[in-house]
């Protein structure tokens, strides 16, 4: 609608204009000057180099926060052990040594002549370098163990350059970080070559899950009721066998002293065996299992009817799925859209959290100094007395921030953000559900089928869903997201108030948080049906959503049986579907099958293609039978409004298949309708 697009506008607009996505990419120095951008004096200096890490707590604070030390961008990272000390003592017959560290030095420092105590206080240069590899454009020590002893290039003692010789444990913080992060950095390399070398044979699985996708939809046709009651008579023989099973358990302990007493009796005990040699427990358990074994089978009296109509929508669903193929390859649509939205909200947030300004603070030496971490300006500071009154102190880098008016509404826009990519993306699934939903529509409303459904039903109802509904899957898709945006505003509070002790509050936002995720599920229900009957019969959102909500409570045994059964039969497919390809793909990848042995790829992990496997032959089991279970849906409404608006005769014929015509009961169907 114009106005989702206004609103999303603005705050890319706003972000567009104050963000900088550079400060994502580059690392900055105490300077705020980016190291390796392109056109500046740092392009070719393009790592971070922290003057003393010892300051720096953890990786994390490396990361995310600005370590308490001079910063500055080097070209490569030191790879040997030096002090500052050392090196200005032997600066003279050693000018070689000189060089390299002065490389390391603040720019333009080249004065080996200076006091140590004054280089040191003014931070001139570091008064050591060890011995470093890059990692996220920042030299972190060269960690290792030998012999499970922490070292640095194979040393455990280093000189700091203040006349102490230090164990390298007294990095351990940093050390247990960097090399859990350089850990997972190799098994990332290793998990890389195995997609780098099986991708061929994870693709080739995924086309087999998509040809087994199919197959199952096409076979609905003929299996839905043999699976449903298959499982019905299994799941009645299991709980048949669960009752004859307590049954002789009951008998078996007739006689046995202490198996007549009652829970009562005993009380509560930690050990549960106790409670299996009382008599009186399998008892309960054997008339708990008939009772749910007689509902079952009332319920199957009683619904059999309503049950042979789902499994006779599920048989049509997979007709029209096979009269409309082009439907299944939709979802590929809906996912290129969402990935659009994803992209836009990415973009947009980066630059919205890289719109600050450089924010400088005063960096003391002195544990004492009343100006440490007060905001300076790099140009005036020299100028100032907090030289004076702490020697050493500089007015470095610290992070990026701003307190203009726009600066302090940054998270209301990020909030803003988040809201429009929940909108963006529900429109993008409504846009599908509606039309897929005219595409089945038109199927069940062709008098004789297939001769009657129009020519391309799936791009002629894409062509009405954007021309004529786009405001009515707007308005829809934004009752949602607001619903959404309140969720997660919820979920942030709940973040944010974890260690309060309130249990009010907690079990305050507990309810709250239930509340609308049951209000959510509803509304999607709503929506999804309210698409539907947008489709058929082009009303605006409101109205469409109103007539979809009676009419699914004129029929609401029909829907909780439909929908019971579809789920039942898509999640079997599921499994059917993920687990057999999986089951393949583990004798394939380990090499249990003799035919293909030499063509398994060398594979460090061969559960990395075997997982991506599995885990995307159920997404695109789940993007066919998504398809199916929207056919379904539609099949459904446009039955009971056929029911409700025909009586069969010849002036109002059902446009039901003859198989739904047959299981209600009716005697006979118009001349054309037989055809048909």
């Amino acid at each position: 609608s114009p106005f989702q697009c206004l609103k999303g506008c603005i705050v890319y607009f706003a972000a567009w204009v104050h963000g900088d996505p550079r400060k994502v990419v580059y690392p900055t120095d105490s300077y705020g000057q980016f190291c390796g951008q392109t056109d500046t004096l740092n392009e070719k200096k393009t790592i971070l180099f922290y003057f003393n890490i010892l300051k720096c707590a953890s990786p994390l604070v490396l990361i995310n926060l600005q370590c308490p030390t001079t910063q500055l961008c080097v070209s490569k990272c030191p790879d040997r052990f030096a002090t500052y000390i050392d090196v200005q003592a032997s600066y003279r017959y050693k000018p070689d040594q000189w060089n390299y560290f002065r490389q390391f030095c603040k720019p333009g420092f080249n004065n080996p002549r200076k006091s140590v105590t004054q280089v040191l206080r003014d931070e001139d240069c570091p008064s050591m370098i060890i011995p470093s590899r890059p990692f996220l454009k920042r030299c972190f020590p060269d960690f290792s163990t030998k012999n499970g002893v922490l070292t640095v290039a194979n040393q455990t003692t280093f000189k700091d350059g203040r006349g102490k010789t230090r164990n390298v444990t007294d990095l351990r913080e940093a050390a247990n970080g960097i090399n859990n992060v350089l850990d997972a950095r190799s098994v990332g390399m290793k998990i890389f070559e195995d997609y780098a070398i099986s991708w061929y044979w994870i693709l080739i699985a995924l086309f087999f899950a998509m040809m087994l996708s199919l197959l199952f939809l096409v076979l609905l046709r003929f299996t839905a009721g043999v699976l449903f009651w298959i499982f019905i008579f299994g799941v009645i023989g299991i709980i048949g066998y669960g009752i004859w099973h307590c049954y002789w358990e009951y008998d078996h302990l007739k006689g046995i002293p202490g198996s007549d007493l009652t829970v009562y009796d005993i009380g509560f005990q930690t050990d549960f065996k106790v409670y299996l040699q009382l008599r009186q427990t399998w008892l309960a358990f054997m008339v708990i299992l008939c009772g749910v074994e007689v509902i079952i089978i009332l319920m199957l009296i009683f619904l059999r009817n309503r049950i042979r109509i789902a499994i006779a929508l599920l048989k049509e669903g997979s007709r029209a799925i096979g009269y409309i193929m082009s439907t299944l390859f939709y979802p590929i649509v809906t996912f290129l859209l969402i990935a659009i939205c994803i992209s836009y909200w990415a973009v947009t947030a980066v630059f919205l959290a890289t719109s600050g300004e450089p924010v400088y603070k005063v960096m003391a030496n002195q544990t004492l100094c009343k100006y440490a971490n007060l905001t300076c300006d790099p140009e005036t500071f020299n100028t100032t007395n907090v030289t004076k009154l702490c020697p050493g102190a500089q007015c470095t880098f610290a992070f990026y921030g701003g307190e203009s008016l726009y600066h302090k509404y940054i998270f209301i826009f990020q909030l803003a953000n988040a809201f429009v990519f929940l909108w963006l993306v529900n429109f993008a699934i409504a846009l599908g559900q509606c039309t897929l939903a005219g595409a089945f529509a038109s199927y069940y409303w062709a008098y004789r089928k297939p001769a009657d459904i129009p020519l391309w039903p799936l791009f002629s109802s894409f062509g009405r869903a954007i021309r004529y509904h786009t405001g009515s899957l707007a308005f829809g898709a934004l009752i949602l997201a607001i619903v959404q945006l309140i969720r997660v505003i919820l979920e942030y509070l709940d973040h944010k108030l974890k260690g309060t002790q309130n249990s009010f509050t907690r079990f305050l936002l507990c309810c709250l948080k239930c509340c609308f995720w049951c209000l959510e599920k509803f509304l999607k229900f709503i929506n999804r049906n309210a698409y539907i009957m947008i489709a058929i019969y082009g009303k605006n959102f409101c109205t469409s959503a109103k007539e979809a909500f009676f009419l699914l409570m004129r029929n609401v045994v029909r829907v909780a049986v439909l929908d019971k059964v579809t789920d039942f039969l898509l999640f079997l497919g599921k499994i059917l579907v993920a687990g057999g390809v999986g089951v393949l793909a583990f004798f394939f990848f380990t090499q249990r099958i003799p035919v293909f042995a030499e063509e398994v790829p060398m594979l460090n992990y061969y559960w990395v293609p075997l997982l991506t496997v599995i885990i995307g032959s159920y997404l695109v089991a789940h993007g066919f039978f998504s398809v199916y279970a929207m056919c379904v849906d539609t099949l459904f409404l446009c039955f009971c409004e056929d029911l409700e608006r025909n009586d069969g005769s010849t002036a109002k014929p059902y446009f039901m298949s003859a198989s739904l015509h047959r299981i209600l009961g009716k005697k006979k169907l118009s001349p054309k309708k037989a055809v048909g």
